[in-house]
């Protein structure tokens, strides 16, 4: 049984889906883990992880548009405002999608659907450094 873990940055530039597949396939390939399973989890609380298409770009646009409108900044019932009115909308978009994300791996590859990329979904306006763990484990 092998194991092998990686940290690597997400830089973003505000809302929005960044995709990372090539960085999670290059860690795969590198790991020597033939069959097995990769896991990939956020540390932070504002943003989130997504399997998503990753040909036709009108499916960013549309997801985005929609969490926009799910949960709209400037809800004046919130508590939490003291890092500004993008802050608590941006921690309950993360909780209703995911941090942590379980992949198959077979043949030393993500088996991944021929449309799927996995993507860091940044729910805050301001440009942050995300880290994401990558962690492998299998034969």
């Amino acid at each position: 049984m092998r194991q092998s873990r990686e940290h690597i940055t997400v830089a973003t530039r505000g809302q929005g889906l960044y995709e990372f597949t090539r960085q999670l396939r290059s860690f795969v390939q590198q790991s020597g883990v033939s069959e097995g399973l990769v896991t990939v989890f956020v540390r932070h609380t504002s943003c989130s992880l997504l399997v998503q298409e990753n040909a036709d770009p009108d499916v960013q646009t549309d997801l985005i548009g929609f969490f926009r409108r799910l949960v709209p900044e400037g809800m004046d019932w919130l508590g939490h405002t003291t890092e500004g009115p993008d802050d608590m909308p941006a921690h309950i978009k993360a909780a209703l999608t995911q941090v942590s994300i379980s992949i198959p791996v077979a043949e030393g590859r993500p088996v991944l659907g021929t449309w799927q990329g996995i993507y860091l979904f940044e729910h805050r306006r301001a440009p942050h450094q995300r880290q994401v763990v990558l962690h492998i484990i299998g034969e």
